[in-house]
């Protein structure tokens, strides 16, 4: 066993360059995808745009909203009266209907379903004109 070694084989050069272009081309791709609008353009019925914080948009302290959803009819809240003030469903019906340059048609209140799941939340509807 003192003859010569045999060589190792090289790999293909077209087969690195192959290789590493997977890795090269997801880079690409995520730079790309970066660079586009970061916001998103999609709007809500009544014109209000997607990326509105619609619990900032309500008026109602952060503390008392747990919900705030766009339905056909209008909206649907869903708060904590004890962490509200006295007039929490006006506000909340003037500032919503607002986003949509609507007034406020009618609040009406909704019956709690499961009254366990958020102990003492109420749930009301605004209807804009």
């Amino acid at each position: 066993m003192t003859g010569q070694r045999a060589t190792e084989p090289q790999p293909n050069p077209v087969q690195m360059a192959s290789g590493r272009g997977v890795p090269m081309s997801l880079i690409a791709l995520l730079t790309l995808t970066a660079c586009g609008d970061r916001m998103t353009g999609d709007i809500l019925p009544g014109g209000i745009p997607a990326r509105t914080n619609l619990h900032q948009a309500s008026g109602l302290p952060p503390a008392s909203v747990r919900t705030v959803a766009r339905r056909d009819f209008g909206w649907r809240v869903i708060y904590q009266p004890s962490a509200a003030p006295p007039n929490a469903e006006s506000q909340a019906a003037v500032a919503l209907c607002g986003l949509e340059r609507r007034a406020p048609l009618r609040i009406v209140q909704q019956p709690r379903i499961d009254p366990f799941a958020d102990p003492g939340a109420r749930i009301f509807d605004i209807h804009c004109a």
